[in-house]
């Protein structure tokens, strides 16, 4: 997974634990797009400042995502909910009871909602 991606998803899992700065300056380069210059000019601070802050909340990050794995957690959930999805299409593919490939649609439809 590529790093910025990484960072935004973990910045929604554990961003409320960062201080406020941290949280709103990460927000704002990985999610907002805005460079360290106009997050510096919007903050009237230096560049190297907001580097330093982004980069003592990237670390907090990668601290929290270590101790409690929620990103890991959740991204293994949904590679065992695509398989059973897998695994359900091609049962309904060979069913022939009616009954049955409906409950299949229905598991489907309810996998689909949790990813």
């Amino acid at each position: 997974m590529e790093e910025k991606v990484k960072i935004s998803i973990l910045c929604e899992y554990y961003g409320k634990l960062l201080t406020k700065t941290q949280y709103e300056f990460i927000n704002d380069y990985y999610n907002n797009d805005l460079s360290l210059s106009e997050i510096a000019e919007n903050n009237n601070i230096t560049r190297q400042a907001v580097r330093d802050i982004i980069k003592k909340g990237e670390k907090k990050l990668f601290e929290y995502e270590e101790k409690l794995a929620f990103m890991k957690r959740t991204l293994n959930q949904e590679k065992k909910i695509e398989k059973a999805l897998l695994e359900l299409t091609k049962i309904q593919k060979e069913a022939s009871n009616k009954q049955i490939a409906k409950i299949i649609e229905n598991l489907k439809k309810e996998l689909n909602c949790i990813i």
